[in-house]
């Protein structure tokens, strides 16, 4: 069983991408926990030793198939029967703008990996992994290689790329239908590989990072929803429209191809017209997506705080600004404060088209005289017709290597700028609703699960007051779910076991989809001595999520502890699958290998 000697946390991993928070983090059941972790694939990650003693194959009970990736229903109608039709159709009426947009950074923000290929080689120093990135026999590959280490050679076949190429470019890869994202990007700025955000130092190379909806969505159109059940599996392709397109911005177009209407964000109300930009430009330090909505599921001229809600966290600290949350930057400047609803993205953006970098300084001096005046270019530095140089200076990025990201707090001066938030240092943090509504001041189940997200991501200090809003969301929210799991994880956090078992079991219950309330709630199965209900949560969890290599292992330390050692070898294969280079995995396997097998090396 698991004692305090043998219990221990991992440090969760920071966020380097938007948060969305359905359901707490998964607990890991290990026999050896190694010495220092790479990054988790999910913050907040609970490190768990369990040791299996002096059971026998009876204390499995019945016990289920081995789990493999078969096919799911699709919890969504397809793409079209949305009335998406794609930006031919709109060509055929607006073909000037057709022909500019096609050429801007959204619109390449995402295609089939083989357009505009980024090939390379990169070798990583701390795992000793050799990359590269090419092209054969029309199709792309990310092969992997560590000289000395023969478990550690294989390749990946590209699908598709993330991010048009101007401050970076990521790539996807497929193992059995689940997605992933690759563990090596293109760094634009600083025209390198490098490994994927938060990965700088693994030891081990991170296979498992699944690309989700919160992070796709903002790069593709008709994007498939996940397969039911899962997280990053999803029905081919992926998405049905390559970089984000008309209809992001517009609206479905069927009707308006047949004489209707559609959305012109310019004509409709500010708070509305702001969100169809807001939606990929404003990140916050938590976003959580309302009960039962998801954020892939927002059509412009809805009202974004329908589908999600973001929340910003205030302190003391200097703020840092993020690769993609220029809204939050842009709400505490003077030139926002001043100009109120008449200020939007595009009175200094063109949506359909790309500014030539002759143009650039040109172009943004206008947009800036034009509020200002032109008196005010003859007189202030008229040597220098570059404001945005002096008053939108770009700095690093404070949650994406390697990238840098323009000042949208437009300060008077280069080093000095109004703070992100627009009260003084408070004496203790403070989670604020982004745009503020009394509604979500109110809603005390969104605001739970957001600072539950800020704890998971490093901020434990506050778990007693994440704890105490979760408390008071159940009970204004007995059959949520996702805070019912939130609440459950936080308990079991606070070895408040048999609280967090009536927790888990009752949000199962209400979805029994859920994969991290079902890992979590097999731990506390087996530290009672139930491993085969254990075994049946675990099993089932990694069907749906093969990519989480520690409910692989829990299944394979399981079954091994009991001496069933085909079926401990099986599930340490699966592991491997996906994750080739998990280093728990390949000393598993070694001592299953052996004669006779052991549980360990």
């Amino acid at each position: 069983m698991c004692d305090t000697e043998e219990c221990e946390q991992v440090n969760p991993e920071p966020f380097h991408r938007l948060v969305v928070l359905p359901q707490p983090h998964s607990v890991y059941i290990g026999e050896v926990l190694p010495q220092k972790a790479p990054p988790a694939s999910r913050p907040g990650e609970l490190g768990v030793l369990l040791r299996f003693r002096g059971l026998g194959t009876s204390a499995l009970g019945t016990l289920l198939v081995i789990a493999t990736a078969g096919a799911a229903t699709q919890s969504a109608d397809k793409s079209d029967s949305n009335g998406y039709v794609g930006n031919e159709a709109c060509a055929k009426c607006h073909a000037s703008i057709y022909e500019s947009y096609k050429n801007t950074a959204m619109a390449r923000a995402s295609g089939p990996a083989a357009d505009n290929l980024i090939a390379g080689d990169f070798s990583h120093p701390a795992s000793g992994v050799n990359y590269r990135i090419y092209s054969d026999a029309s199709k792309v590959w990310l092969s992997f290689d560590r000289p000395g280490d023969a478990s550690v050679h294989g390749k990946r076949e590209l699908l598709y790329y993330i991010g048009q190429g101007r401050r970076g470019r990521t790539y996807l890869f497929s193992v059995d239908g689940f997605v992933f994202e690759s563990p090596v990007n293109w760094y634009s700025d600083r025209h390198m590989w490098d490994m994927a955000p938060a990965y700088g130092s693994a030891r081990e190379i991170p296979m498992t990072l699944p690309a989700l909806t919160s992070c796709l969505d903002c790069h593709v159109s008709g994007i498939q929803p996940p397969l039911n059940g899962t997280e990053n599996r999803y029905k081919m392709p992926v998405f049905v429209y390559a970089g984000v397109s008309c209809e992001r911005c517009h609206g479905p177009g069927a009707g308006h191809v047949n004489g209707g209407p559609i959305v012109n964000p310019a004509k409709i109300a500010p708070d509305r017209r702001d969100q169809v930009c807001m939606q990929c430009h404003l990140e916050g330090n938590a976003a959580i997506e309302r009960a039962g909505k998801h954020l892939y599921e927002y059509r412009p001229g809805d009202d974004l705080s329908d589908y999600i809600r973001y929340y910003l966290l205030l302190d003391s600290r200097s703020p840092n600004l993020r690769a993609a949350s220029q809204f939050e930057a842009l709400a505490p400047s003077t030139c926002k404060k001043k100009s109120g609803d008449a200020m939007s993205c595009t009175s200094c953006h063109d949506p359909h088209r790309s500014v030539a970098a002759e143009e650039t300084v040109l172009f943004y001096r206008a947009k800036c005289l034009a509020c200002h005046g032109a008196e005010l270019g003859t007189k202030h530095h008229a040597d220098q017709p570059d404001c945005a140089h002096c008053h939108m200076p770009a700095a690093l990025s404070s949650d994406v290597a390697h990238t840098e990201v323009t000042d949208h707090r437009i300060p008077r001066r280069p080093t000095t700028g109004p703070k992100l938030e627009n009260s003084g240092p408070p004496t203790s943090p403070q989670l604020v609703t982004f745009p503020y509504s009394k509604d979500a001041e109110r809603d005390v189940r969104d605001l739970a699960l957001a600072w539950q997200s800020i704890v998971d991501s490093g901020m434990t200090v506050e778990q007693s007051q994440a704890q105490k809003l979760l408390r008071q969301a159940a009970v204004q929210f007995p059959n949520d779910p996702a805070v019912l799991s939130a609440l459950a994880y936080a308990e079991q956090k606070q070895g408040a076991n048999d609280r967090a078992r009536e927790l888990y079991r009752k949000a199962l219950a209400l979805d029994p989809n859920l994969i991290d309330a079902a890992t979590n709630l097999g731990v506390l199965e087996a530290q009672s001595g139930h491993l085969g209900e254990a075994v049946k949560l675990w099993q089932g969890a990694f069907q749906r999520a093969p990519g989480r290599s520690s409910i692989g292992m829990n299944l394979a330390r399981a079954f091994c502890a009991t001496g069933q050692t085909n079926d401990a070898r099986n599930y340490t294969l699966r592991v491997l699958q996906f994750n080739p280079d998990l280093t728990a995995a390949k000393k598993l396997l070694s001592g299953l290998n052996a004669d006779p097998p052991k549980c360990a090396p």
